[in-house]
């Protein structure tokens, strides 16, 4: 059962996210996946019989709030969130497009999806749970207020047309290791139907530079003119060297580390005792917060 405490927890963040979304309450009320009556009762406030318990789980996990005690994640301003907020903000402001392949557990995630939360018109998209070209192309189509539930070929064409009517639209494709070959040709084509209209952000481990490079030399169709497009190079945040490279986490984990503490802790300590895992300090920091 969900509560109102948490019910109005909700609506404060949907309130936000409303404020960076620039279509109508109809488009916004697609893209968080209920009807638009519906939106129009809760914006006013009212919570009782008008969404399923079903509906408000959903509302929860698309807005990233816990139902249960997990603390709230602060923002710490660690070299790699400024350096990919500072890239999201060029892509978006000049429409132009970049791809970020970096190594794992370094906030790439956290970055964009909070920059998401506090800029108009920015979606995320966890490409590893629309591989597709399909799933893909509908997600985003929702994720704007697109309709994207009829022929493929309208929510493409649609979808195409919104975005570039859009003032600054941006896209963050995340795990794009995961995506599907279609997938990968349908971004392709996604790029030129909006070109200079569209700001286009990928990212992922060091697997998706290698699926590059791999496709590349192989000579598979469609891959040259991709990297070509998100500008013919891997961008990356952490340095070279793996020395330099512990003095980077370290340097990262005590940024986070001293942003979330509620307590007393050695942050040294932990940083050691993590092996410098940002998933492992976050395992710490809920269990310190109990």
């Amino acid at each position: 059962m969900i509560n109102n405490e948490i019910k109005h927890r909700i609506l404060t963040e949907l309130a936000e996210r409303r404020n960076n979304f620039a279509g109508s309450d109809a488009k916004f009320a697609i893209s968080i996946g209920i009807n638009n009556a519906q939106y129009s009762r809760i914006k006013n406030g009212e919570v009782d019989r008008v969404l399923s318990d079903s509906n408000w789980v959903s509302l929860a996990r698309v807005m990233e709030i816990s139902i249960g005690n997990a603390p709230v994640w602060n923002i710490a301003n660690t070299p790699v969130f400024n350096f990919i907020t500072d890239q999201l903000h060029f892509c978006q402001d000049n429409a132009s497009s970049r791809l970020l392949c970096d190594i794992a557990d370094i906030g790439k995630t956290f970055t964009a999806k909070a920059f998401v939360k506090s800029n108009k018109n920015a979606i995320y998209v966890d490409c590893s749970q629309v591989k597709s070209k399909q799933k893909l192309v509908r997600f985003i189509a929702k994720e704007f207020g697109v309709g994207n539930t009829g022929k493929y070929s309208d929510v493409y064409a649609d979808l195409v047309f919104y975005l570039r009517s859009l003032p600054s639209p941006l896209i963050i494709l995340d795990e794009a290791g995961d995506l599907e070959y279609a997938a990968f040709l349908e971004l392709k084509a996604l790029w030129n139907a909006t070109e200079r209209c569209c700001g286009w952000y990928m990212m992922g481990a060091d697997g998706l530079k290698h699926k590059i490079r791999r496709a590349i030399d192989g000579k598979k169709v469609g891959f040259t003119e991709i990297f070509s497009r998100y500008g013919s190079r891997y961008q990356k945040a952490t340095p070279d060297g793996n020395e330099d490279l512990i003095k980077y986490k370290s340097l990262t984990a005590g940024l986070i580390i001293r942003a979330n503490c509620t307590g007393d802790v050695n942050v040294q300590q932990m940083i050691v005792r993590t092996d410098y895992s940002l998933r492992r300090i976050a395992d710490e920091l809920r269990k310190l917060a109990v």
